[in-house]
This record gives structure tokens, sequence and C-alpha cells, in this order.
């Protein structure tokens, strides 16, 4: 038994990693540590022995798996909740084994997370030298010829994203203050995710953009394949977290899912009423997070049933981000749509109750 509350997936599925690298005779790039193929079929599981870590078209991960074997760089780009931190975390980890070297890209990001920064008592000492050099996650993995992770690109200052362009172009990564350089040894690459609602935040530059290989992760493409996702991850929250045993049916699984595309999309399944959609994503992280929630309220408060009464509030949280606007689309599409289906009557008491 571990303390940790999550584990990197270098540690949590080390032996779905070792099983791999044991039968793995495919060509390995230099420093990785499995061949693009088993990296593959870790990503995405082989009905047996390893388990799938991503659901989506198979294309999109070869294609990112073979961008990084190349000298270009990884841009991951979506809506929220598509997994591009999932995805890029578990190729970090099929590759270098180590899925911990990571830039977390927010508006106070410095420069000195992308290239170096100083242990200021040892440079007032003893002044610039490289034990007073504090190297950055990217610098790391440049000298260890890992994969560097860099989380929320375009939320970071234009001029703190700039900092990577020597780094991808070169693969050297200048210390003027030392007059020396660190170079990029094999198996050396970046791992990039963005939002593409953020767009105009702090878009990239197209000298920078040119230096990555751009893959769009697309939201689930049918309702049945977005109900296996979140089923998949609440059983491997719930084992993680060690919520007691509940009966989890697939039924309100799949009635939160038709929820959030209904509203995501702005029209009904069958495609005859429109609706209007909330200012919230209600990406499939999120539908992950209500069922989840309402597992542990139906384990702990209720019978050990996941009944409507224990997603109701958190559908209404998700929903509602603007306690205004929001509100009017949440009731609206209660009266007009959830309301009119026979088999949902308990739900749309349970909404009605929440609200």
């Amino acid at each position: 038994m571990t303390t940790v509350l999550r584990a990197h997936a270098e540690d949590q599925y080390a032996e779905e990693l070792a099983i791999l690298a044991k039968d793995d005779d495919r060509v390995r790039p230099p420093g990785w540590k499995l061949s693009p193929w088993a990296v593959t079929t870790y990503i995405l599981g082989d009905g047996d022995r390893v388990t799938p870590k991503y659901i989506g078209p198979r294309r999109i991960v070869e294609v990112a798996v073979a961008t990084l074997a190349t000298d270009r760089a990884l841009l991951l780009l979506g809506v929220p909740g598509t997994a591009k931190t999932w995805l890029s975390e578990h190729l970090a980890a099929a590759i270098s084994g180590d899925s911990t070297l990571l830039v977390q890209g927010t508006a106070g990001t410095a420069e000195e997370a992308i290239r170096y920064g100083w242990n200021y008592a040892r440079l007032l000492a003893e002044g610039p030298s490289r034990e007073a050099l504090t190297p950055s996650p990217v610098m790391r993995a440049m000298a260890e010829g890992r994969i560097a992770r860099v989380e929320e690109l375009t939320r970071m200052p234009s001029d703190v994203q700039d900092a990577l362009i020597t780094v991808l172009s070169e693969k050297t990564l200048p210390i003027p203050e030392l007059n020396e350089e660190v170079q990029a040894s094999r198996g050396f690459n970046v791992i990039a995710t963005a939002n593409d609602r953020d767009r105009g935040v702090n878009d990239l530059s197209s000298a920078l953009r040119r230096r990555f290989n751009t893959v769009v992760l697309p939201v689930p493409a049918t309702a049945e394949e977005e109900v296996d996702i979140v089923s998949r991850r609440v059983d491997q929250l719930g084992r993680s977290l060690e919520l007691p045993e509940t009966m989890t049916g697939l039924e309100e699984i799949r009635r939160v899912v038709t929820v959030f595309r209904e509203l995501r999309t702005g029209v009904t399944e069958d495609g005859r009423t429109k609706v209007k959609s909330p200012s919230g994503t209600l990406s499939t992280a999120e539908a992950i997070s209500v069922i989840t929630n309402g597992i542990a309220l139906a384990a702990h408060f209720g019978d050990g049933v996941l009944r409507p009464s224990d997603v109701a509030a958190g559908i209404a949280g998700a929903v509602v981000q603007d306690p205004v606007s929001d509100r009017v689309v949440w009731r609206e599409y209660l009266e007009t749509v959830v309301r009119e289906r026979q088999d949902w009557r308990d739900f749309y008491r349970a909404c009605r109750d929440a609200g």
C-alpha cells in the first residue's frame, strides 16, 4: 500500500511498462525506453495485459509519437478536458521513464522556469558557478536526454515562451554567466499543451509555432465513446481514492454525458430541439468529476447505489458557472428537454430540488 494520493504514470503502470519493454524487439530511437510501436501500445492498450490510457483515434497517437521521434517538438492542442495533460504525462513516462520534468505555465511563470535560476546564497558567497546554478526541468531534460513537459504554454508571457526557441531549434541552452552551454542529449524533446479557448491570451509567435508539430485532440466523437471514457476513469479514480464500493449503473453516467453533450453542442441527441449553451466547457473531465463526487455521496451518505440525487448538485455546479446567464440556460434546459423525457422524471425532480 502506498500513501501517495496520485502516483506518477511511470510508477502506477510500472508493470505494464516492464512487460512492453521485455517483449519489445522493434527499433528504439536513441534514448527511448520503448520503441514507437510499444509506446503507442502502452497508450492505447492491447486488449489483454496493457490497459488503454487514452481513448481516441489511433492515428492521433501515432502522429504524436512519430513527432517525438524526430527533432520537432509536440504541441497538444484542444478544448479543456480532452486529456492533453493526461496524454503528455503517459507519453513522457513511456518514452523517458520519467514524467516529472514539468513546467506549469501561468501568467506568473518566469524565464527561469524554462532556462535556469540561481541559488542566491551560493551565488553571493562564491560567485557564478555550476554549483550555484539551479537547473530548470527543461535544462535537466536536455542534459539527461528525457522528455520535458510544458503545460498551458499559451498562458505563459510571450517573452518566456520565446525562451524555448533556441532550445528547440539549436538544441542548446546557453549559460552566458559561465560562458558555457548545455547541449541536448539524444532522447530529449518537449511536449507542450495549450487550450484552444485561450487564443489571444498569449498566442505563440510564428517563430515558436514553426518549431512545434501541432496535434489537435478532439472531444469524444460519440456518446458511447464518452461514456466508456468516463466509466474507465471513474473506476480508476475510485480504486485510487479507495472509495467504498458503490453500485454505479451506466444509466447515471449516460445521463450526465448526455446532458453535457447536449448543452455543449446546443442541440439534443435526436437533433430536434435546439438548446442554449452555458459559458462553461462541460468537458469529459468535468463529467468524470461529477460522477466521482456522486459515488462519494452515495457511498458515505446514501445507500451505496448511485442515484440521480447524488449527481444533480454536481451537474448544476458544472453548468452554472455564471450565476445569472447560466442559471437561465440550465432552467430552460430542465423545463424544455429533461422534463419531457418520461424515463428521466426522477432525474428532473432531483435537479429541481438541487437548484
